[in-house]
């Protein structure tokens, strides 16, 4: 080797070290910054929006099995409300989410591109209305002048709305404020409301001293049933039908499991213990808000969004028209349901 030669394969190597080292610095603050702030979107993660609400495939998300059967990395984010997630979906900082259906009425109206693809719940127990005791509310009735807290445009917020309409009680004889969960229970905890209509977690704690004046179940019994759907971007659920499928058939396996036997997946410990580390609520109170759901099956899946789905979704679109939350009520919202993939 010449001696001119060294200078040169010296000068190689510590451009090669700098590459190196420069390269690695980058990667690590990629994944320091992922790592720091879980908001950061992977290219190569689904990244999916999940809520507090009380069902069955809580259990198979604390397992992996979502991740399991599609072969794909997700990256679960906890949201307080629909509209978070509505908004999180608009901007495109999550692929798929968990949402009522008065959210997702709200969305399609607006001509927001999603669809929903699976039904979670039909909801019952899990939402409710609860008065506090010091308020002395007996009846509907008692309700009139006092202060009811509620996420707008909610499922909670419509079924609130629902039940006022049916005990012939205006929307201006009471106060009603918009809050998230979280300040419900703030606020609950400080006495600055007498009453809410939410879920969990905020529903145990105020169960705590106060009673239920009514629940969904009983709500949609007098013709304003509710639900929890999951909902996707369009985009992506024409890029990625495969990912869909799987997600569909993880749900449907996890509830057929509870609907073959409820009360031995209320009673399993496990169960219980997974459902209340991914939502907050009191383990004690999970056997009751599963059972006040209804989890449909895959035929029951295909036959509602067949039938009274797209109505429901319409009947609750004009009737938040009538209340002034949206400005709009589309002619059907069938473009906004895409049943292929509950489809064997």
């Amino acid at each position: 080797m010449s001696k001119s030669s060294k200078p040169l394969i010296i000068t190689a190597i510590v451009i090669v070290a700098i590459v190196a080292f420069v390269y690695f610095q980058k990667n690590k603050n990629i994944a320091t910054e992922t790592a720091v702030n879980p908001s950061t979107k992977s290219d190569s993660a689904v990244v999916i929006a999940y809520q507090t609400g009380v069902d069955p495939t809580k259990v198979a998300q604390a397992n992996g099995d979502y991740e399991k059967a599609s072969q794909q990395t997700i990256q679960w984010k906890k949201f307080d409300t629909g509209a978070d997630v509505v908004n999180a979906l608009a901007s495109g900082d999550v692929d798929i989410g968990n949402i009522g259906s008065s959210p997702f009425a709200a969305a399609a109206s607006r001509n927001l591109p999603i669809e929903v693809f699976f039904i979670a719940a039909k909801l019952g127990a899990s939402e409710a209305l609860v008065v506090r005791n010091s308020s002395n509310i007996q009846k509907p009735q008692d309700l009139i002048g006092k202060t009811i807290a509620v996420p707008f445009v909610s499922t909670a917020h419509y079924s609130l709305l629902s039940a006022l309409k049916h005990w012939n009680i205006a929307e201006s004889q009471v106060k009603i404020v918009n809050l998230r969960p979280p300040e419900i229970s703030a606020a609950w905890e400080r006495g600055d409301i007498d009453a809410a209509y939410v879920w969990e977690p905020a529903l145990s704690k105020a169960k705590v001293s106060g009673k239920v004046l009514t629940d969904s179940k009983q709500i949609g019994e007098w013709g304003a049933a509710t639900y929890d759907v999951w909902v996707v971007r369009k985009e992506f659920a024409e890029k990625n039908p495969q990912f869909l499928k799987a997600f569909v058939q993880t749900s449907l396996k996890q509830i057929d499991i509870y609907n073959q036997a409820p009360q031995a997946f209320q009673e399993n410990s496990e169960n219980i213990q997974k459902i209340s580390a991914l939502t907050g609520s009191d383990p004690k109170d999970i056997a009751l808000l599963l059972s006040g759901n209804i989890y449909l099956n895959q035929q029951q899946q295909l036959q509602s969004f067949q039938q009274e789905f797209a109505k429901n979704i319409f009947d609750t679109a004009s009737f938040l028209k009538a209340q002034g939350k949206v400005d709009q009520v589309k002619a059907s919202y069938q473009d906004n349901i895409n049943p292929k993939f509950v489809q064997p």
